[in-house]
């Protein structure tokens, strides 16, 4: 793995990780890389300090690449995150999921679960649905046997 200090058009800085420099390069040929900040597709790597070990020092192993088959297969308990605390990488993935979300499904606001059973039961016609629910609603609609998901949600990425 390779980190980049990476910048957008508009001047934002954010972090990437990249299996290599080829990596980053196809990545930001076809676009797919985008600033958390401002949501630019124009990204090219900053410029950085070289990671340079000290005499005598090995350079320190990528801990994703030391771990152990049976490491890597252990589920790992949920960490709740905080929103002001996320990574700029995962903002911006929630941000372009956000967006794939709003362009793909039908709002339907705090009627979410009523919607949903409707769907179920096949009193509406069945399609892609995002909403609002309260907690207990979500609960009564898993115990029903009506599939949803919930998606952390995050401000717009301002383009």
């Amino acid at each position: 793995m390779i980190h980049y200090q990476l910048r957008c058009a508009s001047a934002h800085e954010f972090d990437g990780w990249f299996r290599d420099s080829a990596g980053f390069d196809e990545q930001a040929a076809a676009g797919l890389l985008e600033c958390p900040s401002c949501g630019s597709t124009r990204v090219e790597r900053a410029l950085m300090a070289p990671s340079v070990p000290r005499k005598g020092r090995d350079i320190a192993v990528d801990p994703v690449e030391s771990l152990a088959v049976e490491d890597a297969v252990a589920e790992p308990d949920p960490v709740p995150v905080a929103a002001p605390v996320l990574p700029d990488a995962m903002r911006a993935m929630l941000q372009r999921m956000r967006a794939e979300v709003e362009r793909q499904c039908d709002y339907v606001g705090p009627d979410f679960a009523d919607e949903a059973r409707r769907i179920h039961h096949g009193e509406s016609e069945p399609r892609a649905i995002y909403g609002e629910t309260t907690p207990g609603e979500a609960e009564a609609l898993a115990d029903e046997g009506i599939e949803f998901g919930q998606v952390p949600w995050v401000p717009r990425a301002e383009s």
